[in-house]
């Protein structure tokens, strides 16, 4: 279906109210993480990891949509923050696995607890029948899209 026209597109605010939504959503997870010394991209590897038990560096790119590179900066502060650790895979030293430390395992415990206060703060505004809504479009939007991702993760519920 066709929403949009060159006509009417200047009138258009989807793509700046999606894009102002996630900046919001991640200056608040910063704000939630401060305490711990994290950030919301570093907040986004780790709950990945421990949620959907994602440890290969690849696999955190198509989840986060970012390049090999910026990964591998971000891999190296978590390092250095002594939360993860890169171990060599046994059957094949090419490949990368990453681990949770202990100390890394801790916070990642707390992610949820963290994650929903950030959540609700964002999503506090509106109702639950308004968020279980906006989920189900956000699904269909990406789901058309084609987000592996969301297919993977959802299966298309």
């Amino acid at each position: 279906m066709k929403h949009f026209s060159p006509d009417n597109f200047q009138n258009c605010t989807l793509g700046l109210l999606l894009g102002r939504a996630a900046l919001l959503k991640d200056r608040i997870i910063d704000t939630h993480m401060e305490p711990y010394g994290i950030t919301a991209a570093q907040f986004k590897v780790l709950i990945i990891m421990a949620q959907f038990e994602v440890d290969t560096p690849a696999e955190l790119c198509r989840h986060l949509c970012i390049d090999s590179g910026s990964m591998t900066r971000m891999l190296d502060r978590l390092e250095q923050k002594n939360l993860l650790v890169r171990q060599r895979s046994e059957a094949d030293r090419r490949q990368v696995r990453l681990v949770l430390t202990e100390e890394g395992q801790g916070l990642a415990d707390q992610l949820p607890t963290i994650g929903a206060a950030a959540m609700n703060q964002l999503a506090g505004a509106i109702t639950p029948q308004e968020l279980l809504s906006l989920e189900h479009i956000l699904k269909k939007i990406l789901l058309a899209a084609g987000d592996t991702i969301t297919v993977q993760r959802l299966g298309g519920k």
